[in-house]
């Protein structure tokens, strides 16, 4: 196949908006690869993997100005790796595991990949970007500096952190991932942003009321789902404004916030109930026995069954 000649179209069906935010893509062949993958217009995280590689080459889409990063997880020869943005192929080398290329979907970034490849692709929206580049005290950032196949340690290593995740049953909630995006988006932003003014930074924490109104929502939101976006949007803040503050008034993240709370009711569970630990873990928000077993012991260090054993010894007799 001639790999500069245009991708021929292939219509592939619209990604729906209740489409999850982290998914895991497992290609069965090269006949399974389409020439166009769209993107969500949110954030999103995508686990791309192939066994065959790319018959042609690819072309990424958003429906809204966004930057793109890709993360390779193995090595690709460099004849069997190449990257067009704006039309133009760029020139690179030995892919290494973790470099990462950070490309503006309006430069209509395209690739092809003549082996098999494992790959982890951020989609970031600018309006995020925007919000997070103003609490952080810079102008609007209208430009992303072009990276391919950079060392970036802070990329690599946030990436590392969410792959145990990607693929599985009990994947990171929706509150997680929102605290997820705002690291990635404020170091995009510090790294590859062209900056016009430094920094005017900012330290203020919620206002009493705001701190009222964000506990009570997460109080509610203890057994569900919640948006970070949802809860700043309550508070009168954008969602990195309500982030930074967050964590100044209370000391942690929202996410880690509603993780602590799940667990003190999980113990009270325990402790004036039988019922058995996967109901504790369901009545507190969890997803699975694992996923609670896993966060308890973060918590309190020791497994929710220790403890309830423990306690169990402590309890006087009738």
């Amino acid at each position: 196949m001639d790999k500069n000649a245009s991708p021929r179209p292939v219509k592939i069906p619209q990604v729906p908006p209740e489409a999850p935010v982290a998914t895991f893509i497992q290609l069965d062949g090269k006949s399974s690869v389409p020439s166009r993958f769209r993107t969500p217009g949110t954030f999103t995280i995508t686990r791309l993997q192939s066994p065959a590689g790319l018959p042609e080459r690819i072309t990424r889409i958003s429906p809204v100005p966004a930057l793109l990063i890709s993360i390779s997880l193995k090595s690709l020869p460099s004849s069997s790796y190449e990257v067009w943005a704006s039309d133009k192929l760029i020139p690179t080398s030995l892919v290494r595991p973790f470099r990462s290329n950070v490309i503006d979907f309006a430069a209509q970034p395209m690739c092809w990949a003549g082996c098999a490849f494992d790959y982890v692709h951020y989609s970031v929206p600018r309006k995020g970007l925007d919000d997070i580049a103003e609490d952080l005290g810079f102008d609007r950032v209208d430009d992303y500096r072009l990276a391919v196949l950079e060392d970036d340690l802070v990329v690599a290593q946030i990436t590392k952190s969410i792959l145990p995740f990607l693929g599985r049953k009990d994947a990171p909630s929706a509150l997680a991932l929102d605290q997820f995006s705002l690291i990635l988006g404020a170091h995009l932003i510090q790294r590859y942003g062209v900056l016009q003014k430094a920094a005017r930074p900012s330290k203020g924490g919620l206002a009493p009321w705001q701190k009222r109104r964000a506990s009570e929502i997460l109080h509610e939101s203890i057994h569900g789902r919640i948006r970070l976006s949802e809860i700043a949007r309550e508070c009168g803040l954008s969602t990195s404004h309500f982030a930074r503050s967050f964590k100044t008034s209370f000391g942690i993240s929202a996410y880690q916030w509603l993780l602590q709370h799940r667990v003190e009711h999980a113990k009270e569970l325990i402790i004036q109930t039988n019922m058995s630990l996967l109901e504790v873990a369901v009545q507190s928000g969890f997803s699975d026995q694992a996923a609670f077993t896993r966060t308890f012991q973060q918590f309190v260090g020791t497994s929710p069954g220790r403890w309830r054993r423990h306690h169990a010894t402590m309890r006087p007799e009738d």
